[in-house]
């Protein structure tokens, strides 16, 4: 029977271990890595965290003038749409972002298909598309992005603010429990 020596721990570890904190060996990372945009002239960089929601909401902002031109509303009126829209989905996209570091896996990748869906949904139906298509059109872009975060969450728990989930493997029995049967 082997023995196992006894770690020894600065007193107070062992309970801070164990009443929440994370542990690094779990594959939770605290520090996300420095990437994002450098502001030309400044040695401050602006946090990816920050800049794609931003970008995702200019680019919805131009679909938004895009569509609404091509259901036939002209000029000013097709800027004020995408202009609201861009602002509205920049500032739920940031919220989202702000706090997804909080929710589950689960949790979050419904929020991200709750937000692209709606907001799809919503453009699908100025192109004069009746209710229901374009709530089914909404539903159905939300599941395509609820799968797709699902997957990119899980491919990449390492950068997961709760770590790696615990692996499913089988049950270890210890030597000396064989041989006693």
């Amino acid at each position: 029977m082997e023995t196992h020596p006894q770690r020894r721990e600065a007193p107070g570890t062992r309970a801070a271990r164990s009443h929440g904190s994370v542990e690094p060996e779990r594959g939770a990372s605290a520090v996300t890595p420095d990437t994002g945009f450098r502001l030309p002239g400044t040695t401050r960089r602006v946090p990816a965290t920050v800049t794609v929601p931003i970008m995702a909401a200019l680019a919805f902002g131009c679909f938004t003038i895009f569509r609404t031109h091509a259901a036939g509303i002209k000029g000013g009126p097709a800027i004020l749409y995408g202009l609201c829209a861009a602002v509205v989905t920049g500032a739920l996209g940031l919220y989202l972002v702000h706090f997804q570091r909080t929710m589950i896996t689960e949790t979050r990748a419904v929020s991200y298909g709750a937000l692209f869906g709606v907001s799809m949904g919503w453009v699908y139906s100025l192109g004069g598309e009746s209710i229901l298509k374009s709530t089914g059109f909404g539903l159905g872009m939300g599941a395509v992005m609820f799968v797709v975060s699902l997957y990119v969450f899980r491919g990449h728990r390492v950068r997961e603010p709760h770590g790696l989930h615990r692996p499913h493997t089988a049950h270890h029995v210890p030597h000396h429990a064989h041989a006693a049967r």
